[in-house]
């Protein structure tokens, strides 16, 4: 939901800050620093992963210059804290011509939190082309106001009211309306912001489906976190008004749930894929040690 004045005062985090948070500097051929930006409103330390995956992004489309991000996988092995910066470091494991390829190791403090394996490649003319339709959902206009304020942004969740709620219980399945302003020119940053929500919904997509269990229990009575998250784009990456970013969780299990998602223009091109690993299980009696949070 866009903010209005009193809301940005509460709230500082706008499309705009995140954008120039996602625009990283190099320090060196194969360095980028990353900095970590703010806490939430609500006081969360954790750096969202994907916020990293969207500053890699940004790095390797740097570093590829006159190539195109296809798509990266991430690992997100330990929390980033606000605070000191991410220092991404860039090992190209091939550059030729047409593709090339990286591993990016994100650390901080001098410890390795993230891994992201990067393909990049010159795009060149249809041979064939399909692609998955949007589906036939209830377009913005029907859609539910969705509560997560940033400056510039609105959520709005097809069939769904309170995507918190453990008393809500519906189809593994979510379909989120997302409008931007500003919508980035440049490609690297288009595809960042893309990236960047590809991890908001998972967990709240699985848990949907079983009574008594919601979002809003994260880091209280369960451990929650997104453990990998990887994105392929489909070119071109362009778009005005209203993206549809469709969520399925097809299975979970042994603390481990597996969603694929896919997004959507709203004239109905797709232009990313994207899939999740995240992590649910009880909340563990040492983690009653860290503050809520602080949390993964």
């Amino acid at each position: 939901m866009t903010a209005n004045s009193g809301e940005a005062v509460q709230n500082p985090w706008t499309v705009a800050r995140l954008l120039e948070l996602f625009d990283v500097e190099a320090d060196g051929q194969d360095r980028y620093i990353a900095p970590t930006g703010i806490a939430d409103a609500d006081e969360r330390q954790v750096v969202e992963g994907t916020q990293v995956l969207a500053q890699v992004i940004v790095a390797a489309a740097k570093r590829f210059g006159g190539k195109s991000i296809r798509s990266v996988h991430s690992v997100f092995a330990r929390a980033v804290l606000v605070g000191p910066p991410v220092i991404l470091d860039i090992d190209v494991v091939s550059e030729g011509r047409s593709t090339a390829s990286a591993i990016v190791t994100a650390s901080q403090n001098d410890k390795r939190c993230m891994t992201f394996t990067v393909l990049a490649d010159v795009p060149t003319p249809d041979v064939i082309r399909h692609h998955l339709p949007r589906p036939e959902v209830a377009g913005p206009d029907e859609a539910n106001v969705c509560e997560m304020p940033m400056g510039g942004r609105q959520v709005k969740l097809v069939d769904v009211i309170d995507i918190n709620s453990p008393d809500e219980v519906g189809p593994p399945e979510v379909y989120a309306w997302l409008h931007y302003d500003p919508i980035p020119s440049r490609d690297d940053l288009a595809k960042a912001l893309v990236a960047y929500f590809t991890g908001h919904l998972g967990i709240s997509t699985t848990m949907r489906a079983h009574e008594g269990i919601g979002t809003a229990q994260s880091h209280f009575t369960v451990s929650t976190a997104p453990m990998t998250v990887t994105v392929s784009f489909h070119e071109p990456v362009s778009w005005t008004g209203w993206l549809l970013y469709t969520h399925e969780s097809t299975q979970v299990g042994a603390g481990m749930s597996y969603i694929r998602g896919a997004v959507h223009t709203e004239d109905g091109e797709l232009i990313a894929s994207f899939t999740q690993d995240a992590l649910i299980r009880p909340l563990r009696i040492s983690d009653n040690a860290i503050a809520a949070e602080a949390r993964i």
